[in-house]
Protein backbone atom coordinates (compact mmCIF):
# COMPACT_ATOMS: atom_id res chain seq x y z
CA UNK A 1 0.00 0.00 0.00
CA UNK A 2 1.39 3.28 -0.95
CA UNK A 3 1.79 6.14 1.07
CA UNK A 4 -0.72 9.36 1.43
CA UNK A 5 0.73 12.48 -0.73
CA UNK A 6 1.15 15.53 0.81
CA UNK A 7 2.46 18.84 -0.64
CA UNK A 8 4.04 21.57 2.10
CA UNK A 9 6.04 24.66 1.62
CA UNK A 10 9.32 24.09 1.70
CA UNK A 11 10.23 26.50 3.66
CA UNK A 12 8.01 25.07 6.54
CA UNK A 13 9.55 21.76 6.29
CA UNK A 14 13.03 23.75 7.33
CA UNK A 15 14.37 24.41 3.74
CA UNK A 16 16.24 27.91 3.52
CA UNK A 17 14.39 29.15 0.74
CA UNK A 18 12.66 32.44 2.02
CA UNK A 19 13.51 35.55 0.21
CA UNK A 20 15.98 36.42 2.98
CA UNK A 21 17.54 33.21 2.80
CA UNK A 22 15.89 31.78 6.20
CA UNK A 23 13.33 29.27 7.13
CA UNK A 24 10.61 29.29 9.02
CA UNK A 25 10.28 25.23 10.13
CA UNK A 26 7.45 24.84 12.25
CA UNK A 27 7.84 20.92 14.07
CA UNK A 28 4.07 20.48 13.99
CA UNK A 29 3.75 20.38 10.19
CA UNK A 30 6.36 17.88 10.02
CA UNK A 31 4.88 16.00 13.14
CA UNK A 32 1.19 15.96 12.00
CA UNK A 33 2.38 14.66 8.20
CA UNK A 34 4.82 12.12 9.41
CA UNK A 35 3.44 9.30 7.91
CA UNK A 36 2.65 11.03 4.34
CA UNK A 37 5.28 11.05 1.64
CA UNK A 38 6.47 14.38 1.60
CA UNK A 39 6.52 16.63 -1.47
CA UNK A 40 8.75 20.04 -0.90
CA UNK A 41 7.18 23.13 -2.60
CA UNK A 42 8.47 26.52 -3.76
CA UNK A 43 7.56 28.20 -6.92
CA UNK A 44 9.97 30.98 -5.89
CA UNK A 45 13.33 29.86 -4.98
CA UNK A 46 14.02 27.77 -7.92
CA UNK A 47 13.12 30.98 -10.40
CA UNK A 48 14.60 33.88 -8.32
CA UNK A 49 17.09 32.14 -6.18
CA UNK A 50 17.38 32.82 -2.56
CA UNK A 51 18.07 35.48 -1.05
CA UNK A 52 16.30 37.46 -3.31
CA UNK A 53 14.16 40.36 -3.89
CA UNK A 54 10.95 39.94 -1.89
CA UNK A 55 7.54 40.14 -4.11
CA UNK A 56 4.23 41.50 -3.05
CA UNK A 57 0.38 40.83 -4.57
CA UNK A 58 -0.99 44.10 -6.17
CA UNK A 59 -4.41 44.30 -7.20
CA UNK A 60 -4.17 46.24 -10.67
CA UNK A 61 -6.99 46.68 -12.42
CA UNK A 62 -9.06 44.78 -10.85
CA UNK A 63 -6.68 41.66 -11.26
CA UNK A 64 -4.06 40.30 -8.75
CA UNK A 65 -0.32 40.49 -10.06
CA UNK A 66 2.68 39.74 -8.96
CA UNK A 67 5.48 42.27 -8.86
CA UNK A 68 8.87 42.38 -7.39
CA UNK A 69 9.45 44.93 -4.08
CA UNK A 70 12.33 47.26 -5.83
CA UNK A 71 12.23 47.52 -9.19
CA UNK A 72 8.61 46.74 -9.61
CA UNK A 73 8.89 43.95 -12.53
CA UNK A 74 5.52 41.77 -13.21
CA UNK A 75 6.76 37.94 -12.62
CA UNK A 76 3.52 36.56 -12.15
CA UNK A 77 3.01 34.69 -15.91
CA UNK A 78 6.30 33.27 -14.86
CA UNK A 79 5.54 31.65 -11.45
CA UNK A 80 2.00 30.51 -12.86
CA UNK A 81 4.30 28.53 -15.53
CA UNK A 82 5.95 26.91 -12.24
CA UNK A 83 3.53 26.24 -10.59
CA UNK A 84 1.36 24.92 -13.68
CA UNK A 85 4.59 22.69 -14.14
CA UNK A 86 4.57 21.40 -10.33
CA UNK A 87 0.93 20.26 -10.66
CA UNK A 88 1.38 18.39 -14.00
CA UNK A 89 4.16 16.72 -11.90
CA UNK A 90 2.43 15.78 -9.27
CA UNK A 91 -1.43 15.58 -9.96
CA UNK A 92 -2.35 12.99 -7.13
CA UNK A 93 -2.11 14.28 -3.63
CA UNK A 94 -4.67 13.83 -0.33
CA UNK A 95 -3.30 17.10 1.35
CA UNK A 96 -1.83 20.91 1.21
CA UNK A 97 0.55 22.72 3.87
CA UNK A 98 0.91 26.26 2.77
CA UNK A 99 3.08 29.02 4.69
CA UNK A 100 1.03 32.06 5.59
CA UNK A 101 0.85 35.17 4.63
CA UNK A 102 3.24 34.36 1.46
CA UNK A 103 2.86 35.89 -1.35
CA UNK A 104 2.96 32.61 -3.86
CA UNK A 105 1.37 30.33 -0.29
CA UNK A 106 -0.93 32.35 1.78
CA UNK A 107 -4.34 31.05 1.99
CA UNK A 108 -6.47 34.20 3.27
CA UNK A 109 -4.06 35.45 5.13
CA UNK A 110 -1.71 36.92 2.42
CA UNK A 111 -1.55 41.16 2.12
CA UNK A 112 -3.47 42.45 -1.37
CA UNK A 113 -1.65 46.11 -2.13
CA UNK A 114 -2.70 48.61 -4.42
CA UNK A 115 0.00 50.42 -6.68
CA UNK A 116 1.09 52.40 -3.90
CA UNK A 117 1.71 48.90 -1.82
CA UNK A 118 -0.89 49.86 1.04
CA UNK A 119 -3.17 46.72 1.87
CA UNK A 120 -6.49 46.72 0.70
CA UNK A 121 -7.65 43.54 1.75
CA UNK A 122 -6.06 39.87 3.05
CA UNK A 123 -6.61 36.92 0.04
CA UNK A 124 -4.72 34.23 -1.41
CA UNK A 125 -1.01 34.01 -2.81
CA UNK A 126 -0.78 32.84 -6.16
CA UNK A 127 -0.10 29.18 -5.84
CA UNK A 128 -2.84 29.02 -3.36
CA UNK A 129 -5.08 30.43 -5.92
CA UNK A 130 -3.83 27.90 -8.15
CA UNK A 131 -4.05 25.20 -6.26
CA UNK A 132 -7.90 25.94 -5.12
CA UNK A 133 -9.09 25.85 -8.86
CA UNK A 134 -6.64 22.77 -9.64
CA UNK A 135 -6.74 20.65 -6.21
CA UNK A 136 -10.28 20.49 -5.68
CA UNK A 137 -11.41 17.96 -2.96
CA UNK A 138 -8.40 18.49 -1.69
CA UNK A 139 -7.46 19.18 1.87
CA UNK A 140 -5.82 22.94 1.47
CA UNK A 141 -4.84 24.67 4.71
CA UNK A 142 -1.87 26.89 6.29
CA UNK A 143 0.27 26.10 9.36
CA UNK A 144 -1.41 27.52 11.51
CA UNK A 145 -4.01 25.08 11.65
CA UNK A 146 -1.68 22.48 12.87
CA UNK A 147 0.03 24.94 15.74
Amino acid sequence: MSKKKVIISACLLGEYCRYDGKTKKVNEVLEAYRDYEIIPFCPESPLFGTPRERINVLEIGGQNRIITDVTNKDVTQVLEDEITSFIKNNPNVDAIVLKSKSPSCGLKTTPILNEKKETLHRGNGIAAEIFLKSYLNIDIRDENSLI
